[in-house]
């Protein structure tokens, strides 16, 4: 076939217009393996002989054109990349290539080169194009491959950047929680306290679950563990916000009896859902007379190590807060031996199964494994991780909820 004589194209052939792109020899092929190109271009020659390329080798490229940026604007929404002409009526060189970087964010880039200034090319990378190609110096298979590896290109820098905004998320959102944690506010060296906190929801490092301890005086200490219901962020917050709460009432020294009244106000107001509710384990200690005020709000009763016997604390269990406000009862511990420990837990720690049937871990068997002669032999510090151990084995798994713990020891504490 005769063409007439419409300038030098990309490899050297005289060409008349091509207007209508390469559609390759088989249109009906799934729409998810073709790509669709915008070829910017105002030379009709080079656009005809593009489409041509592409349609000779079936490359299953749908080509849009536009001669200018202005007509490019209009046709770029949906393109997967964009084969871009340095020299175009509306833009020359770099400028025109930036405007195509912010109206295109989405689309791969392979801009067109002369010969004559292929550093033109080396420097279009330099700004985010994905590739270059040089004007007489292409083929269908070269032209196809270098669409096709730019569009690749351009995906895999978009997921590294999705990658990389995820992750300063979630490191911003680690920073967050972990500032967010509890620092033990005590001074005396007569009790010492190892904690231990596990949140259920996956990558976390705050869950619904809480725990606090404040000392307001030589011989006084106050102690919280609670746990709001589920396990999402919103759960996590308010019980960050219940927390700092009980904080703040027991430095302002409200009376004993109105610091979870104060808190259950708190909930009330902060939940964003009626049904939402917590329970609460406090316990007061009394450093001189050697004794605790145990107050329970629907939640189970921390455990006594003494005298080499494990006993749950025969505390009221009290109603949950945010159900129908009610002061919870006072419970009154005198310790008989300077050697004690007291576990306050969460529900996450006795709710995993135990056996192959529905039975679970609970209250009594929580005790048990204290009282095991393996329980024994753990030092106190490692007694919280491993009672966690000893659970998922039985429950065989992980566990699904929140776990947190604070044990309190005296003297040798058993």
């Amino acid at each position: 076939m005769t063409r007439p004589y419409r300038g030098t194209g990309l490899a050297g052939s005289s060409l008349v217009p091509y207007p209508h792109g390469g559609l390759g020899r088989h249109p009906n092929l799934p729409p998810g393996e073709r790509l669709r190109v915008l070829l910017v271009e105002d030379d009709e020659g080079d656009a005809f002989l593009v489409g041509e390329l592409l349609a000779e080798t079936n490359s299953m490229i749908d080509l849009v054109v536009a001669t200018s940026l202005s007509e490019a604007r209009q046709r770029v929404a949906g393109v997967d990349c964009v084969l871009l002409d340095l020299g175009l009526p509306d833009a020359q060189g770099l400028d025109g290539l930036r405007t195509v970087l912010d109206m295109a964010s989405g689309a791969a880039v392979c801009v067109l080169t002369g010969r004559s200034d292929e550093h033109m090319g080396i420097v279009a990378v330099a700004e985010g194009a994905q590739d270059y190609l040089v004007k007489g110096q292409v083929d269908g298979v070269l032209l196809t491959r270098a669409l096709r590896y730019a569009v690749e290109r351009k995906r895999a820098d978009e997921n590294a950047r999705r990658l990389r905004e995820v992750e300063l998320r979630q490191a911003e959102s680690a920073r967050l929680e972990r500032g967010l944690l509890p620092q033990p506010l005590m001074s005396t060296d007569q009790i010492a306290v190892h904690t231990f906190y596990r949140p259920g929801r996956h990558a976390a490092l705050i869950g619904g679950d809480f725990f606090d301890v404040v000392q307001t005086r030589p011989d006084r200490l106050d102690l919280i563990v609670g746990d709001v219901c589920g396990h999402g962020v919103d759960e996590a917050a308010l019980g960050v916000e219940l927390r700092v709460a009980w904080r703040a009432l027991i430095l302002a020294g409200v009376a004993d009896d109105e610091v979870l009244p104060a808190l259950e106000q708190v909930l009330m107001s902060e939940r964003r859902l009626q049904e939402i509710f917590a329970t609460v384990a406090t316990t007061r200690l009394d450093l001189d007379a050697n004794r605790a005020t145990v107050r329970l709000a629907g939640h189970p009763p921390p455990l006594l190590l003494a005298g080499g016997k494990v006993a749950p604390v025969p505390a009221p269990g009290g109603l949950l807060l945010g159900v129908r406000p009610r002061r919870p009862v006072a419970y009154d511990l005198e310790f008989d031996t300077d050697d004690w420990s007291l576990l306050m837990y969460t529900d996450g720690l006795i709710e995993g199964r135990v056996g192959e049937g529905d039975e679970r871990l609970d209250v009594p068997g929580l005790s048990g494994l204290l009282a095991d002669p393996a329980g024994q032999a753990v030092p106190l510090p490692e007694l919280p991780g491993w009672l966690v151990g000893r659970a998922e084995q039985l429950n065989g798994g992980p566990l699904a909820d929140d776990v947190a713990m604070l044990l309190l020891t005296r003297g040798d504490g058993r």
